[in-house]
């Protein structure tokens, strides 16, 4: 039997793989498995990107939540790390984000968070799965009357990630120039203005989201766009998020492309030279380029690997109590700061960092701290089913 959950949360092309069916049994029996301690009436945030069928599958996800007796504060439209912080920041029991990232509109996913921001554990994972597989969805009492679960919306929610971003920037970007892509996705109604109010100027493309063009054309997985944009102005820097911000790729002020290798070179050293590398580690996984270990050996830093997946990039730092880890596909973990990937974070982070440096340094000479090695990645598309064979297979 196939696995619901892949390496980031449950995801497949929306009403074929992932169905309102299956959305709604998502909702009902992750509140019953993450909520199943709580001793009061339980509350989940619920956000989504901009694709289409957010308000198909979140209707359904949502009167899942609320037919098993908890409540919903739903934010709308916010980054997945927004998601995670909000849970947090209200006190809630637990977080749902309806998006499948950096992949094109027809597909959609439903990632889950702990009560504490977290993505959730494989066993945690597995408790949902066998719910929803077994016969207590379909034997068990649903709550009525005042025990039903409320909806709340909350228009807020956005800004007030946007703000508490704003309240740990600790850099001024006055004087700076940056190109901004927000792949007509999650960010486009953050980012733009978060970095306009640390002084800098901006210029935003991706910020016209319609339910299709997520992530077409645009984004983190379409830098060159972005690439002849910064060319083209001047600029110091591009930013680039995925459809829900929780990865970043920068372009430098000569066009060429950064990912999250390089990003994770010039953090660990900045982090460093600060004393807030924990442990003087960066964790990554066995895709990223040799030249990020030749880069912690010059430096003096240790570079552990995991499984691909930032869920196992976060587990190891978890559990070795570190502080900087990350995928070459830009997903940065800064667990001072941090429950998950946080586009917007890293950047600022990056940015910092490349103040650090001194007022004049480039992000183009910043980035010569590591030499990456040639290395040859290929995308193959498999579907969930298939994908789900081989990972069950033993």
């Amino acid at each position: 039997m196939t696995r619901l959950f892949g390496t980031d949360g449950v995801r497949g092309i929306a009403n074929r793989e992932l169905t309102p069916e299956l959305a709604f049994s998502l909702g009902l029996a992750g509140a019953l498995v993450l909520t199943e301690e709580t001793h009061h009436k339980p509350t989940f945030v619920v956000g989504a990107d901009t694709r289409v069928s957010c308000g198909m599958l979140g209707a359904a996800l949502i009167a899942g939540i609320t037919s098993a007796g908890a409540d919903v504060i739903y934010v709308g439209v916010i980054a997945t790390p927004g998601v995670a912080w909000l849970t947090r920041e209200l006190g809630a029991d637990a977080g749902a984000m309806i998006s499948a990232s950096h992949n094109s509109f027809e597909f959609n996913g439903i990632k889950l968070f702990s009560g504490q921001g977290f993505k959730l554990q494989d066993e945690t994972e597995d408790a949902i799965e066998a719910v929803i597989r077994g016969d207590e969805l379909s034997a068990m009492t649903r709550p009525v009357g005042d025990r039903v679960g409320r909806i709340t919306q909350y228009d807020k929610g956005a800004e007030d990630y946007r703000n508490h971003l704003y309240s740990i920037a600790e850099v001024d970007l006055t004087g700076v120039r940056l190109v901004i892509d927000c792949a007509n996705g999650a960010s486009y109604q953050t980012a733009p203005q978060l970095f306009r109010d640390l002084g800098a100027e901006v210029i935003a493309i991706g910020i016209e989201p319609d339910g299709y063009n997520i992530n077409h054309d645009c984004g983190s997985m379409h830098a060159e766009k972005l690439a002849e944009y910064v060319r083209e102005s001047g600029a110091d820097a591009g930013l680039a998020f995925d459809g829900d911000a929780d990865r970043l790729i920068v372009v430098d002020d000569q066009g060429d492309v950064c990912d999250g290798d390089v990003m994770l070179a010039i953090l660990a050293r900045d982090l460093d030279r600060k004393g807030k590398l924990a442990q003087k580690t960066i964790v990554a996984t066995v895709m990223s380029n040799f030249g990020l270990e030749r880069m912690a050996e010059r430096e003096g830093l240790r570079l552990v690997r995991t499984s691909v997946g930032d869920r196992y990039v976060l587990e190891h730092m978890l559990r070795d109590g570190l502080s900087l880890g990350g995928e070459q596909s830009g997903h940065v973990i800064l667990l001072d700061d941090t429950t998950t990937g946080d586009g917007q974070l890293t950047a600022l982070r990056l940015l910092g960092a490349l103040h650090n440096l001194g007022s004049k340094t480039r992000l183009s000479e910043a980035r010569k701290i590591i030499q990456t090695l040639p290395q040859v990645l290929k995308n193959v598309y498999v579907s969930e089913y298939q994908k789900n064979l081989v990972m069950d297979h033993p």
